[in-house]
């Protein structure tokens, strides 16, 4: 079966939204609403096991706070969660998180082709907007035929509803794609979907198990700025183009 569609996660893959962007807006919302909570970028990488920001404040408060209190615990997350994204966007607005190398480039260079697009991540539909516009132009969310992206599903990553989730709405099969990942919850949810999946690491993600992803690279690479592989079949490609994504589909296929 032929390469018809990628599918890309946000978050780590497309922008360094963790450490310049949502990190930055955690620690800035903790502050403006008085509470003496500071993460690290440390603490934050072992926080990022916990998918989606509501279940990381409450994993912190369970491991690191445990003696915090507070009688409506899930609506007092939650307005947290909100004054945190409120913040996230306007850092994004500013410009403060530019895409990953060879994001921009890819996306051009898969619609000139004929290759659908589309977006699976468990951030909140808002974050993607946001990134989208603000990086590519308003213009550029509609080149996604679907973005899948929050709650929309019961369950998140490393549950693969998301994936399920997208390719029912584009009436795909599975082996006509190739799903973009950073993280290791990432990888499990494209590959329980049965998704071949090529892994972009990060300093967050760098030392996750990948063992079933095609290829695992530093970035996607650009002409004359070529990607680090640090598992896969060897390859005369030096940066993720399409005709490098057809050669990987198929040898996987």
């Amino acid at each position: 079966m032929s390469l018809k569609a990628l599918i890309f996660d946000v978050d780590g893959t497309l922008a360094n939204t963790e450490r310049d962007g949502h990190l930055v807006a955690f620690n800035l919302a903790f502050a403006e609403l008085g509470l003496d909570w500071v993460w690290s970028n440390y603490l934050y990488g072992e926080l990022l096991n916990i998918t989606g920001g509501q279940l990381r404040i409450k994993y912190y408060l369970k491991k690191y706070r445990p003696e915090f209190y507070h009688s409506d615990l899930d609506n007092f997350v939650a307005s947290i969660h909100a004054l945190k994204t409120k913040i996230y966007t306007r850092l994004i607005n500013e410009g403060a998180v530019p895409l990953r190398v060879g994001v921009s480039r890819l996306f051009n260079e898969a619609r000139a082709a004929g290759l659908r697009l589309a977006i699976a991540t468990t951030t909140t539909p808002e974050n993607v907007d946001v990134l989208i516009a603000n990086t590519l132009g308003r213009e550029a969310l509609g080149w996604f035929e679907v973005i899948g992206a929050g709650n929309i599903v019961p369950k998140l990553k490393p549950a693969a509803d998301i994936y399920h989730f997208v390719l029912d709405k584009m009436n795909l099969d599975a082996d006509s794609c190739i799903a973009f990942e950073d993280s290791h919850n990432g990888l499990v949810a494209a590959t329980s979907a049965n998704l071949k999946t090529l892994i972009t690491i990060n300093e967050y993600t760098k030392s996750h198990q990948f063992d079933n992803a095609m290829v695992i690279l530093d970035n996607l690479g650009e002409e004359g700025a070529p990607f680090v592989m640090t598992a896969g079949d060897a390859t005369t490609n030096t940066y993720v183009n399409v005709d490098y994504l057809r050669e990987l589909h198929a040898k996987h296929s």
